[in-house]
């Protein structure tokens, strides 16, 4: 499918390159957001990543996935953005929502409170292991994409695959062993 809207693109058809935006937009700010640790910051990221790829189209030979190249470019951007600027951490600031809560909703919230826990602890690990789990894990790519993503060897990335769970595990458990629920 990526390769009919490459063509069409190269043809002169801007408006296809909505297609990689609406399709790829979510997962470049997750890189992203793994890397600079700030969700402004990836936003921009994001948004000089589609440039970049909009402008490097030609320079796609195809040799890998379209979404590999992509991710590539996110990272390199990423990592352009953290030398560029110093970065800080943010807090994120959610809002509170009205909920009725049935089962659904109920089940809603708790998978939503999971989510945000695990982006948090995300957030806590170095850079390279965030990214490396958001790419195997939440992206399902292979270790061999995530090497010619992040331009590691396969003894690395696994190294880095390994510690990257292994500190997510200790800091789901410290998280979870200091919740308290029902009151104080």
């Amino acid at each position: 499918m990526d390769s009919l809207y490459i063509d069409k693109i190269l043809s002169g058809d801007r408006h296809a390159f909505s297609y990689f935006i609406s399709t790829y937009k979510d997962m470049a700010f997750s890189i992203a957001i793994s890397i600079v640790k700030n969700e402004l910051l990836a936003e921009e990221v994001a948004q000089e990543s589609f440039v970049q790829t909009y402008l490097s189209l030609r320079n796609f030979k195809g040799n890998s996935k379209f979404s590999t190249w992509f991710y590539k470019i996110v990272v390199h951007c990423s990592y352009k953005m953290i030398q560029k600027k110093s970065i800080q951490f943010v807090e994120l600031d959610l809002g509170q929502h009205d909920l009725q809560f049935d089962d659904h909703a109920l089940k809603n919230l708790m998978i939503e409170e999971q989510k945000q826990m695990i982006n948090e602890v995300l957030r806590r690990l170095p850079s390279n292991e965030a990214l490396a789990l958001r790419l195997f894990y939440l992206e399902e790519l292979s270790a061999v994409e995530l090497c010619e993503i992040t331009g590691w060897t396969m003894a690395n990335c696994k190294v880095i695959l390994h510690r990257a769970r292994k500190r997510m595990a200790i800091e789901l458990n410290k998280d979870l062993s200091t919740m308290q629920y029902g009151g104080e």
